[in-house]
């Protein structure tokens, strides 16, 4: 394999992999919140321990997402350095502000939030969490802007060979990105998705535990029930905005990047009332349909257009009049490029269509079946009913939060190989972003290490995960608030 595809393997293998921890990171803060707010409105003891067990399990997440995540950042200097200087006074601009403003927050306050339980006033030191959780939040919406510029290159201009922001208006045009606008909701309701699973999974997995053992603490089956509805409640309303949201997410790309979308449906050529795919099978090349069921009009309907362009229509487009949105406009920078683009690349403008498809409704199904999942766990446990032990049972519980986190990864290898042939969509071509001087032996070296590495922590994560939550609850002592102010922290995990 030649330099472009390894540095794009590397990247793809760490990125897939950080983001297996970034929807538990951010939703499940939240959730432990919620949990501890319920534990100072009402002094039970029972959401106090499930604010400790869910709370070991977030940090848990939390340590490995943030070693996973800082590779990303070397990998644009290591492998991507055309990249990084063509676009990074764009690119950058978001990031930093995730690393100076939103990553420091969320770790300052999980640091409170650790060593404060008896050094901080119980309302003061919930806040502490919230802090936290916003964090991860606003974390996440800087990243997906500087994404979403890839997607969608607004607010900025081509000067002195660079990229660069058309001022404080071509900022604000970054953070206001249609791309953006859709994304945020979309990404954040589908990790609340994972989070919710995981928690109604582990409730719901003690619970059949209970009916197994026929004994439990006391306080054990009332917590226990109350985790595998609240996580599957969320699971199931978090579902909504996700559909919602994607819904809206595929009228703007349709939009943006209208080969992406015809790659989703292998749409191969343009279609007055256009059909919507059910199953669709194409021939090596991309181009031409070989077997296929189609709903006609449904894909009309579902993007907002009565006609809706095919995939060699498209290309055909790109040959005669370069990289165009769907109404034939540009952005500023799309436009300014155009000519630098065409005098020094010769793009072949359409993705890996067998990819695309398939990762399209991988998505879609496994986020479904999570959906459905949830609504059996509520109806099992309904009326204080306990689940019946066995296999069954014990597969679905892994199920539920792995059919959403796969829905998630399946739904970003998505977005970022249909935006293929581009690492900026109309601008820069993939092969051009590449470190010049990077040899690809020393890109499969530093992806094999990266693997290898990453594997270890992988087996490390999926231990501790997995002890700490079938240990189950804790005991806990109640909460007093030390008065000394030289008394060492006390680590409450």
């Amino acid at each position: 394999m030649d330099q472009v595809t390894l540095a794009r393997w590397q990247f793809g293998i760490t990125t897939v992999y950080h983001f297996l921890f970034v929807p538990i990171t951010i939703a499940m803060s939240m959730l432990v919140a919620i949990m501890q707010t319920m534990w100072v409105r009402t002094g039970k003891d029972a959401y106090l321990r499930l604010t400790k067990f869910f709370g070991k399990l977030f940090l848990i997440n939390f340590a490995l997402g943030v070693v996973t995540g800082i590779v990303q950042e070397f990998q644009f200097g290591m492998n991507w350095s055309e990249y990084s200087r063509f676009v990074g006074d764009v690119f950058g601009a978001p990031l930093a502000l995730e690393a100076l403003l939103a990553f420091f927050l969320e770790s300052t306050f999980i640091g409170l939030w650790i060593f404060g339980w008896d050094k901080l006033p119980k309302k003061i030191h919930l806040l502490t969490i919230y802090m936290a959780a916003f964090g991860t939040m606003l974390s996440a919406v800087f990243i997906l802007a500087a994404n979403s510029w890839m997607q969608n290159p607004v607010g900025t201009t081509f000067n002195n060979g660079r990229a660069e922001i058309a001022g404080i208006e071509g900022f604000l045009e970054v953070l206001t990105n249609p791309v953006l606008l859709v994304t945020v909701p979309h990404v954040l309701s589908g990790a609340y998705m994972v989070a919710g699973g995981l928690v109604a999974a582990i409730g719901g997995w003690h619970l059949a535990k209970i009916n197994r053992d026929g004994e439990a603490k006391p306080g054990d089956e009332q917590a226990y029930r109350f985790a595998t509805k609240f996580g599957a409640w969320v699971l199931l309303a978090a579902s909504v905005v996700t559909v919602i949201s994607g819904d809206q997410q595929s009228k703007i790309m349709t939009e943006v990047q209208p080969m992406k979308m015809a790659a989703a449906e292998g749409l191969f050529y343009t279609e007055q009332n256009a059909s919507f795919s059910i199953f669709t099978i194409g021939n090596r090349e991309g181009t031409e349909p070989i077997l296929e069921l189609r709903i006609p009009g449904l894909l009309s309907l579902m993007s907002g257009h009565d006609e809706v362009k095919g995939i060699n229509n498209l290309r055909d487009e790109y040959n005669a009049e370069g990289f165009k949105r769907f109404d034939g406009s540009q952005t500023q920078l799309q436009e300014e490029f155009a000519e630098t683009l065409a005098a020094n690349y010769d793009v072949d403008p359409m993705p890996n269509v067998a990819i695309s498809y398939w990762t399209f409704r991988l998505m879609i199904g496994l986020g479904f079946a999570g959906i459905a999942l949830a609504a059996f766990t509520l109806w099992v446990v309904r009326k204080d009913r306990l689940p019946k032990p066995g296999l069954l049972w014990t597969v679905g519980m892994f199920a539920m939060p792995l059919l959403p986190l796969f829905a998630n990864s399946f739904g970003w290898i998505f977005t970022e190989m249909g935006r293929q042939p581009w690492v900026v969509a109309g601008v820069m071509p993939t092969a051009a972003g590449v470190s010049p001087t990077v040899s690809a032996g020393t890109v499969l070296f530093s992806m094999i290490v990266y693997t290898l590495l990453y594997g270890a922590l992988a087996v490390i994560e999926v231990w501790l995960f997995l002890k700490y939550a079938k240990a189950g609850l804790p005991d806990v002592a109640p909460v007093e608030l030390q008065t000394d102010p030289d008394a060492p922290m006390t680590f409450a995990y």
